[in-house]
């Protein structure tokens, strides 16, 4: 019989953090998320160090936010009375083999557990393009990788433990709780304060990532589908001011012993010769490996490596799913608009995500593809240009992340949700006074 591995602190390490009093302050200068575009609208910040005492806070608390590592580029995680940190519960808990799940503290970060799951001969099967966000709030705001049989992060959770408003702690799976579970997992912070998260592994595996530069856009009209699917996982940058797509990534798993040969060519893109960043004119230091050397999968699915600043740092961002079938009709839209948006943009990718029956996830029900602007910080600009942007987009019924900036009203959020009226009655059930609702749930799911 396989025993179940646990990962545990020394025992004085325990017995400290058992009796260590829980860091509870104001802070002189109010948070900034990581981008540095949002400020946080109160200095009153939390960090329970467990269970007890993150309990006790959601019962003193009227109005409350639970606040991860401040990677989304809007207010969902804001509150004007009170955060409270989840960076305390940063531990792998248990690592049940046999069943080939693992549970961790809400808090993890996806680059700390994927060391530890590799070691042990596991992986998950998808990662977002960076490994510093905690798997809480990535799979609270439906954040995803790519890969046309992989659904987004969320796609992995198999159970959750929330503290619902009363103080209450809730545990709900896959397996027992059903349709309410697929409910509860990207809550959008709606329902309460997350604590832990169980997530379905597979076996370990090995990949390479082989980049290309200059794809013709028109190849994408004709060939799409073959495209999307040369990899695992495949990602499409552009800046719009050419008829090309200026890098393709291709993320493919490595099999032992299998030969590799680099094609030189791939849909009339040439196969760079040293790595590269998605923004061109950056070092890609910072970027995983590419060439087609293999390496553990969790240092080839994100772009950037876990001990660098991702990205371009200071920037915005927003991101827009369409169902898939839309796909080619989508990015011909937003090729239009070329002149418009290229002044203010870093660069866009272009990425497929599986269907999922998560009610809040953009993906519900239908494969999608997703089209990510990474914009310079100019937000009088990048403002006016969001409405242009989902304008062209609305025939598609296109889906904003939850996480990133957007302008598409609650009325027609509301209509491109089948579940959204269950996922109201949801929050009701478990945050029946709004405690954990803030201004962007008013603006965004309740409408007022």
């Amino acid at each position: 019989m396989h025993k179940r591995t646990f990962v545990k602190l020394s025992s004085a390490l325990v017995t400290g953090a058992m009796f260590s009093p829980m860091i509870s302050f104001s802070q002189k200068e109010k948070l900034r998320n990581w981008a540095g575009n949002y400020e946080y609208s109160t200095t009153n910040l939390d960090t329970p160090e467990t269970l007890e005492q993150l309990k006790a806070l959601v019962k003193k608390y009227s109005k409350m936010k639970a606040l991860g590592t401040r990677h989304c580029f809007n207010g969902i995680a804001d509150s004007t009375h009170q955060l409270v940190s989840s960076g305390k519960f940063d531990k792998v808990i248990e690592l049940d083999k046999q069943a080939a799940t693992v549970t961790v503290g809400a808090g993890i970060k996806y680059g700390q557990l994927c060391p530890y799951l590799e070691s042990n001969g596991f992986a998950l099967h998808n990662l977002a393009s960076l490994p510093h966000i905690s798997i809480a709030g990535a799979c609270a705001t439906a954040t995803h990788g790519s890969g046309d049989k992989n659904g987004n992060l969320a796609t992995a959770v198999a159970a959750l433990e929330l503290v619902t408003a009363s103080g209450d702690v809730v545990q709900l799976s896959r397996q027992k709780d059903g349709d309410k579970f697929a409910g509860a997992v990207v809550s959008l912070g709606a329902l309460g304060f997350i604590s832990k998260v169980t997530l379905n592994l597979q076996p370990n595996f090995a990949m390479r990532q082989v980049v290309y530069e200059r794809l013709p856009m028109s190849e994408l009209k004709d060939h799409f589908e073959e495209i999307e699917s040369a990899g695992y996982s495949v990602s499409l940058f552009t800046d719009w001011q050419s008829d090309s797509i200026n890098e393709v990534w291709i993320k493919s798993k490595a099999e032992p012993g299998a030969p590799f040969n680099k094609e030189a060519e791939f849909f009339g893109a040439i196969a760079a010769s040293k790595n590269l960043h998605p923004i061109a004119e950056l070092s890609a230091e910072h970027c995983t490996e590419q060439l087609g050397i293999p390496g553990p999968w969790y240092e080839r699915m994100p772009h950037f490596k876990m001990g660098f600043t991702p990205s371009s740092g200071k920037e915005l961002q927003s991101e827009f799913f369409v169902p898939r079938r839309h796909a080619v009709e989508a990015i011909q839209a937003i090729a239009r608009l070329g002149k418009q948006v290229g002044p203010h943009l870093f660069i866009s990718e272009i990425r497929t995500i599986a269907a999922d029956d998560l009610w809040m996830s953009p993906c519900y029900k239908q494969d999608s593809v997703a089209i990510h602007f990474t914009w310079k910080q100019e937000w009088d600009a990048v403002s006016k240009l969001l409405p242009i942007i989902e304008k062209e987009l609305s025939p598609f019924n296109v889906k904003p992340h939850w996480g990133k900036l957007f302008s598409i009203p609650n009325a027609r959020l509301k209509s491109l949700y089948e579940r959204y009226g269950d996922f109201i009655q949801l929050a009701k059930e478990y945050d029946p006074t709004g405690k954990f609702r803030n201004d962007f749930l008013s603006k965004n799911i309740y409408g007022s």
